[in-house]
């Protein structure tokens, strides 16, 4: 790993070593590591996250040493560089057409994909289910038994470059048409409600006790979310800015489903 480690930073500052053999050899390598979960652009470290920067960076520098190439599947034609994952039987995957998810994804076994999208470098963990029109940017982490509501839209580090992948964990439940970008974290077993938008710089603001606590970043492990506004002045007048309210917890449980659905019916929470 340290010899491929140095082989992608030196090519990381020199492009024109791109042009090399062992450097495409090195990037492929990494690659096809992502596509079997031998390596993560991010992991768990402890009750934190340790970002491989230069896995990512791996993945950036792939795209420039790869042909496009006509992909034809059936009557279906694709014009790209990232070839399509392949062997979901044999990786226990359930994918429904018209789901996609390209090579250097790593879907894990139990997955299941309804129509839906799955970029290079993402991590997708057991028992997840990505949901119709929901799409799960590169490089993005997605833990264990989530649910990816319809049309969900998890952010990517590629387009534009990012330092930190945006990070989902275990048993989370991310509602329909939620947007989660920019390197925020989503800590386990945390609900988000319908149409909630989260940057680095959304508000996420505690409002279940006397004085309000504001987060930004990260929602806290088992939060129920909802959208919320908050004003703001601004030289023209006031207005009214988008945020995210914590409203509640779900209960710790070893029944995550039952814990959910209490949560969802406790706090009128639209999925």
């Amino acid at each position: 790993m340290e010899n491929l480690q140095g082989i992608i930073e030196r090519a990381w500052e020199d492009r024109t070593l791109l042009q090399q053999q062992e450097t495409q050899d090195a990037i492929r390598s990494v690659i096809a590591k992502l596509e079997v979960g031998e390596l993560r652009v991010a992991q768990p470290d402890g009750s934190d996250w340790k970002v491989n920067e230069w896995v990512k960076k791996a993945v950036v520098l792939y795209f420039p040493i790869q042909k496009m190439e006509t992909i034809e599947v059936g009557p279906f034609e694709f014009h790209d560089k990232i070839p399509l994952k392949k062997n979901y039987a044999k990786l226990g995957v359930r994918v429904v057409p018209h789901a996609i998810a390209r090579a250097g994804s790593f879907l894990e076994k139990g997955v299941i994909m309804m129509p839906s999208y799955v970029n290079i470098g993402a991590w997708v963990g057991s028992g997840t289910m990505v949901d119709t029109w929901a799409t799960v940017g590169s490089c993005a982490q997605i833990g264990r038994n989530v649910h990816l509501s319809g049309g969900v839209g998890i952010g990517g580090v590629l387009e534009p470059l990012q330092a930190t992948p945006t990070i989902i964990e275990d048993d989370c439940f991310i509602g329909s048409r939620c947007i989660v970008v920019e390197g925020v974290r989503i800590k386990k077993e945390a609900v988000l409600g319908a149409n909630v938008v989260l940057t680095q710089s959304t508000k996420i603001i505690d409002v279940t006790g006397p004085e309000e606590v504001v987060y930004t970043g990260e929602v806290p492990a088992r939060s129920v979310v909802i959208p919320g506004t908050y004003t703001k002045k601004f030289p023209a007048g006031e207005y009214q800015v988008a945020c995210a309210l914590i409203i509640g917890k779900r209960k710790e449980s070893t029944d995550k489903k039952v814990s959910l659905n209490n949560a969802l019916r406790e706090h009128n929470v639209a999925v």
